[in-house]
């Protein structure tokens, strides 16, 4: 029963036995599903975590795929920066299976199929796909799209991935200002879910919990394991996590710009995954993509055939 004292995303997922939680963009994305599921699996649940992939993968185990790569905290890779190793290091320390499925960055075909083998294999009943940042939610007439190409090939995967529950979470508001994209925008994309009954509301991550005292340790570890490329949208979310607030300095990486850490940014926002993906203008173009650099294609044939964007514009408050 509905109810506003109830997290409608718990209970979508309240009837789910095995969750997969995914990162939608790749690089360190899989970290903005961290909270959600540490609270899964607090609940009882049987949780596994997946992430689209920058990494060299060559030296991991594929049991599963040739796309599906088993990241653990031993596998060999690149010495400064392999998100998905360094969160299985992480899980490991903290007595947590240490098993990130890194999926290779490719078109949307090959990911729909290693998306519906993971689905499989794992006996997932539901898919959260997480996103750091909003850009997920551009549709694509937005006059800046922020990067969509990852995302959208992992919105268009799960889509078809055949799991009973596909949602997906959106977390660091206005963090993807920085490429572009127009926040005011966004909550208009929220309002037109509303209204067709895809969005499930917003809800904060708080640092007394344990799973937001978690992520800020995993971040925090993160960001000691990859001083040179740290994740700037986690640094954000974990900085307002933590109540900091305004120009936060947390990497040389955000020299020479300032950043606006401000409550908004530890707020996920929830929504029906294939209500997101009907509302994606070019989603099909990218579904029926073979590898990345087609994804790519797809995304710019789709700008250069709009006739008209939607101007950004500043909030008003």
């Amino acid at each position: 029963m509905e109810s506003v004292l109830r997290n409608p995303l718990a209970e979508r997922l309240e009837g789910a036995r095995t969750v997969l939680v995914a990162g939608a963009g790749g690089g360190f994305d899989v970290y903005a599903g961290l909270p959600i599921a540490l609270g899964l699996a607090r609940a009882g649940k049987r949780v596994h975590l997946a992430n689209l992939s920058f990494s060299a993968l060559d030296g991991a185990p594929h049991p599963l795929g040739p796309d599906i790569a088993e990241v653990g905290p031993d596998t060999p890779g690149h010495p400064g920066y392999f998100p998905e190793r360094t969160l299985a290091r992480w899980l490991e320390g903290q007595g947590l299976p240490p098993v990130v499925h890194a999926l290779h960055r490719t078109g949307g075909r090959p990911l729909r199929d290693a998306y519906r083998t993971l689905v499989e294999r794992l006996g997932a009943d539901a898919v959260v796909l997480a996103d750091g940042g909003t850009d997920l939610l551009m549709r694509g007439d937005e006059a800046g799209l922020g990067t969509p190409e990852e995302d959208m090939a992992s919105l268009a995967a799960v889509r078809g991935c055949g799991a009973g529950t596909r949602l997906a979470v959106c977390l660091g508001f206005g963090i993807d200002a920085y490429h572009g994209v127009s926040h005011a925008l966004f909550l208009e994309n929220i309002a037109a879910l509303q209204r067709g009954g895809g969005y499930l509301g917003a809800f904060s991550v708080s640092p007394s919990s344990p799973e937001g005292a978690a992520y800020l340790d995993a971040v925090e570890h993160a960001q000691a394991a990859t001083p040179e490329r740290p994740s700037i949208v986690n640094g954000c979310i974990a900085a307002a996590v933590r109540g900091d607030f305004g120009d936060v300095r947390f990497t040389e990486r955000t020299s020479g710009g300032e950043l606006f850490v401000n409550p908004l940014m530890s707020i996920y926002f929830a929504f029906e995954a294939d209500a997101v993906a009907r509302r994606c203008l070019y989603l099909d173009r990218v579904a029926a993509t073979e590898s990345f650099r087609e994804v790519q294609a797809a995304v710019q044939a789709h700008l250069f055939s709009l006739e008209a964007h939607r101007p950004a514009r500043p909030l008003p408050h």
